[in-house]
């Protein structure tokens, strides 16, 4: 089969996440990028178009023209690739949906339950894939860890205990006149990010990773959220209690002083636990109730299922974020190539994150945010 075609809204020079994703879609080597609109500067635009060899008439001045300009091509993107601020990514999305393209966005997918429930109702109208980048279930340990819950290796999950802890926003506590000059700082601005900084950046993460390896999705939740002067949060601690009854507790901050990109999820059964390091990617510990403690190892002949499948290198070969973020692309883009030769019902088994997680992780959100206005009371996930 062709190569797919596909385009990307953002990631101009200097952009961390859709460098990202470009190199996590190359290593699948099944797309080509052939258009684009990576920068609102348009000098920076043609630039930045040019050295991808992308075709002139292909490199757009903003995605409204991109979408209008790709729809009726023959030769159309497949997909299209969303790597933008947060405030930009509903109205994008909406506009290359309407245009009868799939797309793959960066979370989070929008800032309110109406317009997450809109782009989900308009995929399903029009037939179309719609991935949204939950990075951390694209690592191999992680689909190991859902495998091995699902075969009841550690009984029936009885407590969950998940921390994503940074520090990059550490000097901002206080307030005042103080201002970061770190990356993404337009995280902690209210138009761009929308009602919350820490919780709608990193704890969406631990929402989804827990919900993916476990199969629970919180029911409701009673969170404390710390802003501390600031306009959003940049700390939460967050009680979750799942459908079926279980609790959990969910801690996110970015003021934790020598923390980087700590994800750490640990999910404990009657039977025994599993624990999973984001910045120990690779291996996964397990806990047999009265036995020694288990470390698996990314790559080796123990491993099967999604796990063993999803290897780029050999085992004792770290693998980390971009071949995460391929691992995802690898299912999308083999959903796309269903699609492309009609078989939709195959094109639903891929595993990626899809649009209607991008929407619970809405709804998490505002849940948080609600809880802790309210005083930390509960607040049920609609």
């Amino acid at each position: 089969m062709r190569k797919l075609r596909y385009g990307m809204v953002g990631g101009g020079p200097g952009a961390f996440i859709g460098g990202v994703h470009r190199k996590a879609i190359a290593l699948e080597e099944t797309a080509q990028l052939t258009a684009g609109c990576f920068s609102s500067r348009e000098e920076k635009n043609r630039e930045c178009g040019e050295f991808y060899g992308i075709s002139a008439d292909r490199i757009y001045d903003d995605y409204k023209a991109m979408a209008a300009g790709e729809k009726d091509r023959e030769d159309k993107i497949d997909f299209v690739s969303i790597v933008t601020p947060n405030s930009t990514h509903y109205e994008i999305s909406k506009a290359f949906l309407q245009a009868g393209i799939h797309v793959m966005c960066e979370k989070p997918l929008c800032f309110t339950t109406e317009q997450a429930e809109e782009l989900c109702a308009i995929a399903s109208e029009k037939k179309l894939l719609f991935g949204v980048m939950y990075t951390y279930s694209g690592y191999p340990m992680v689909k190991l860890a859902k495998k091995l819950i699902e075969e009841g290796e550690i009984g029936e999950i009885v407590n969950v205990n998940a921390e994503y802890l940074q520090d990059w926003l550490i000097d901002e506590i206080g307030g005042g006149d103080q201002s970061t000059t770190k990356l993404s700082v337009w995280r902690t601005d209210p138009a761009k990010s929308g009602i919350s900084n820490c919780v709608g950046d990193i704890g969406t993460h631990i929402e989804n990773t827990v919900a993916y390896m476990t199969g629970l999705h919180p029911r409701r939740v009673c969170a404390a959220l710390d802003n501390y002067g600031m306009d959003l949060d940049l700390n939460a601690n967050i009680l979750v209690e799942y459908e079926n009854g279980v609790h959990g507790i969910y801690s996110s901050s970015q003021v934790c002083a020598g923390h980087l990109n700590g994800l750490v999820v640990r999910i404990f059964g009657s039977n025994g636990a599993i624990e999973w390091v984001q910045e120990n990617p690779n291996y996964l510990k397990v806990v047999k109730k009265g036995q020694p403690d288990q470390i698996y190892h990314r790559g080796t002949g123990y491993i099967t299922g999604s796990a063993a499948e999803l290897n780029h290198i050999p085992s004792g070969h770290p693998e980390g974020l971009v071949f995460a973020v391929a691992n995802h692309y690898h299912g999308f883009m083999e959903a796309v190539c269903r699609m492309l030769e009609g078989n939709p019902e195959a094109a639903a088994q891929a595993d990626y994150p899809k649009v209607e997680e991008g929407a619970e992780g809405v709804k998490f959100v505002h849940a948080a945010v609600k809880s802790s206005d309210y005083d930390s009371i509960w607040v049920d996930i609609k």
